[in-house]
């Protein structure tokens, strides 16, 4: 999904303008990332979702940086991607230690 976010999202891009919000494959693609290895229960589901949206909109360090400084679908999809790592990188501390 990440290879195939990046091509068409790339060209999305260059007939929508910058990372448009019709391009919503990055979104996807981040979410089922989030919630990748974590219990299939309803809490963690809506947690994930919630967190990755977090992230993505506030974009904290590096993520802001990797959209400014990789073009394209890539960097479309690369935000998206590491706000969902970081989602899930939560989680699994909740899981663990809670």
């Amino acid at each position: 999904m990440f290879l195939l976010g990046i091509i068409t999202s790339h060209k999305a891009e260059k007939t929508l303008g910058k990372d448009s919000g019709h391009i919503v494959i990055d979104e996807f693609a981040g979410y089922l990332l989030s919630v990748l290895l974590i219990p299939k229960r309803i809490e963690y589901l809506v947690a994930a979702f919630i967190l990755f949206r977090i992230f993505d909109i506030l974009k904290p360090p590096p993520i802001r940086k990797i959209e400014q400084f990789i073009p394209g679908g890539a960097g479309i999809m690369l935000d998206d991607i590491l706000a969902a790592v970081y989602a899930n990188v939560c989680i699994q501390l909740w899981k663990h230690l809670f």
